[in-house]
């Protein structure tokens, strides 16, 4: 009875959906926004998991249409969307609680690439280790992440993104990431590159990790310039713990200087340059 109402539940959905590659109206955005507030009130995995089907059909038409990088749906405030300042990429992202089994991300990147958008659907699963810094992700073993904000950037003639993202798979941690997306020649998105320089350390990404219970900023003070709160332990004890960690009110920064994002310690966060 379940795959017979799911099944109905899609065609109903599917009837509103766009055709010949035009964006969603403002039904779609209305059935968006009473499929995640459904979610809300679900207990039961296997129906969240069902609503959740209903909203990546939607999202699966609406990253393939030709207008979606300029298009935004309002009103709708558990779906993430970004775009870039020079409207060549948009993220999508949402993730679903479930009780008895991991946690999930789900993300879109819809690539302006020519004549046509290119549409990368990405699944990642709550994670309690942290995501690594030493290495390079792809499209097929994505972390998983809700990105909030991103900015171009040109090296080498090449354009790259960089990401501001969270990431709640740790109960007791919470993350914060900056990372870079990139599209190799032949399509394959990435994620990562040895950009960032940390001291005597270079990282593919930086990874802030912090207690559940604080709240830090993370944030672009300008296109070459990454600001964000400088995390310490409660006391000297819990060195190394990072579910112990938090704000104390000083501000670090990566600030982008010869090709490379540079670590910058106790900033005045109130000043541009």
């Amino acid at each position: 009875m379940k795959r017979i109402a799911l099944a109905l539940i899609l065609a109903g959905f599917s009837g509103i959906l766009s055709v010949n590659g035009q964006v969603p109206g403002s039904n779609t955005s209305s059935a968006l926004e009473k499929l995640f507030s459904r979610l809300l009130t679900r207990t039961e995995d296997n129906d969240k998991l069902s609503i959740n089907d209903s909203i990546q059909l939607i999202i699966d038409s609406y990253a393939g249409s030709d207008t979606v990088l300029g298009h935004k749906f309002y009103n709708i405030k558990y779906l993430g969307q970004i775009s870039s300042p020079d409207s060549r990429l948009k993220i999508i992202t949402w993730n679903l609680l479930l009780t008895n089994s991991k946690s999930r991300y789900y993300c879109y990147f819809v690539n302006r690439s020519g004549k046509k958008n290119l549409v990368y659907k990405l699944t990642g699963s709550y994670n309690e280790k942290p995501v690594r810094a030493d290495t390079t992700y792809s499209g097929d073993n994505w972390y998983g992440a809700l990105y909030y904000d991103l900015r171009p950037v040109k090296k080498d003639n090449q354009v790259s993104w960089i990401l501001l993202g969270i990431d709640y798979g740790n109960p007791a941690v919470t993350r914060k990431i900056i990372d870079v997306a990139s599209f190799t020649p032949e399509g394959r998105l990435v994620f990562g590159k040895s950009w960032f320089v940390a001291g005597n350390e270079t990282k593919y990404r930086e990874v802030l990790e912090y207690s559940s219970s604080a709240v830090i900023s993370l944030k672009f003070l300008s296109d070459r310039s990454i600001v964000f709160d400088h995390l310490v332990p409660i006391s000297a004890d819990y060195k190394g713990m990072k579910e112990y960690y938090g704000p104390d009110f000083s501000y670090d920064a990566y600030i982008f200087e010869k090709g490379m994002w540079r670590l910058k310690l106790n900033i005045d966060a109130r000043n541009r340059k």
